[in-house]
């Protein structure tokens, strides 16, 4: 599924000041986001029927844990005004022993964000891990 995600100045300068940022390219009329900006694109601008990668996993969502997120971006990052063309993929997939025992599931979540012309402008790739047992009870 695709979706658009709008790069808004207020949205860059609110991410900012959030993440305790004085620098000032966040808050121009030109504003690039901050590296990390893009995090938010699934959870904000995403259609429910994104959510349907999740279902492709097949993990218990009581067991998933975030396990790592990293930005690669190809040329110089986007700036308010610009408008993305973002589509989510299911990556590489793996198992390992946890170390309490039980198998741990793994799973690649891949962004790319595109421009208008179809040009890739970063990619986000995102590691969901499934442990092996459910957390107890506090």
């Amino acid at each position: 599924m695709s979706y658009e995600v709008s790069i808004e100045r207020g949205k860059i300068r609110e991410f900012a000041r959030a993440a305790k940022s004085t620098q000032a390219a966040y808050d121009r009329s030109a504003a690039v986001i901050p590296p990390t900006f893009l995090t938010t694109a699934r959870s904000f601008w995403a259609p429910p029927a994104d959510d349907d990668i999740l279902d492709e996993l097949g993990f218990d969502l009581a067991r998933v844990l975030h396990g790592e997120e990293e930005f690669e971006f190809f040329g110089p990052l986007p700036t308010a005004g610009q408008v993305l063309h973002a589509q989510t993929r299911l990556g590489e997939r793996w198992e390992k022993e946890g170390k309490r025992g039980g198998t741990m599931k793994f799973a690649r979540l891949v962004t790319e964000f595109r421009d208008g012309e179809g040009a890739l402008v970063a990619e986000e790739r995102t590691t969901v891990v499934e442990t092996a047992r459910p957390p107890k009870d506090s």
